[in-house]
């Protein structure tokens, strides 16, 4: 019983999973489907199919690369340039007014309408791609980054600051342990904005990729296919989401007790 109190949730989210899945798989079975109706329904045991015969022709493997490369460069550019830019408007007011309203209204514009300039200015290939994941992960980690340093608690810089610490020492000693939990909530919003990114950029004029296969699947009624590419993105964003509370909860020993929350 402990060792299954330990695991609980694991277990209780495992078994909704399998029964969801169990379910899908015997609706043909229990329910008599129109023949409009089985043209577009699928079954687990299709899909895992036709994401082995993808596997094995090499075809899933050269779009997986490609989304991933477009999502890992576009995120990686994101963190570079929106963590340090919110750590450091959070602690400069002349620079927080300065850019401030760059970036509500940047935040403000949905990302859709930077594609077809992204196109113009990089072309139909990967960089354009990799700048629209860039442009709608930056401004999630970049906010929650300056909104975790504008509300460090004044009290605890003061008392670092007595003791005649540096700009620099202050950052590491107190801003940033302070603002990890919401530079993690920002990453983690981040990560969505990410794979929506890599999905959206990829549906419009791209050769290759997940979001291609998807929407070439769909656009010939390929109701497998399509399901191969929405469980891979759906794989990918689990398991990124669950690494990213996995550093959070490492980082918690840098955190002063009474900020912690569980």
């Amino acid at each position: 019983m402990r060792g299954y109190r330990e695991r609980e949730p694991f277990i209780l989210g495992a078994a909704v999973i399998v029964l969801l899945i169990a379910l899908w798989e015997a609706v043909p079975s229990l329910v008599t489907l129109s023949r409009g109706m089985a043209l577009f329904f699928t079954t687990p045991s299709k899909v895992a199919a036709t994401f082995w015969r993808m596997l094995v022709n090499g075809e899933l493997n050269r779009h997986l690369y490609v989304s991933g490369l477009e999502f890992v460069v576009g995120l990686g550019l994101a963190i570079l340039v929106g963590l340090p830019l919110g750590l450091l408007m959070g602690r400069s007011k002349t620079l927080d007014a300065l850019l401030d309203p760059y970036v509500n209204a940047l935040n403000a514009t949905p990302r859709l309408v930077f594609l077809p300039l992204l196109i113009l200015w990089f072309g139909l290939g990967i960089w354009s791609k990799i700048m629209i994941v860039f442009a709608g992960a930056v401004f999630p980690l970049l906010i929650n980054t300056y909104v975790g340093v504008r509300n460090v608690n004044r009290v605890l810089i003061d008392v670092v600051r007595s003791f005649c610490a540096s700009e620099r020492q202050i950052m590491r000693i107190v801003v940033v342990p302070n603002s990890v939990p919401y530079i993690v909530a920002g990453l983690r919003l981040a990560i969505g904005r990410a794979m929506l990114g890599v999905v959206v950029g990829e549906f419009f004029g791209a050769p290759e990729g997940l979001g291609h296969v998807i929407a070439e699947a769909a656009s010939n009624y390929v109701v497998d296919k399509v399901f191969v590419g929405v469980l891979i993105f759906m794989g990918m964003s689990l398991v990124l989401t669950m690494s990213v509370k996995k550093i959070e909860s490492n980082l918690t020993r840098w955190r002063p007790e009474e900020t912690k929350t569980f």
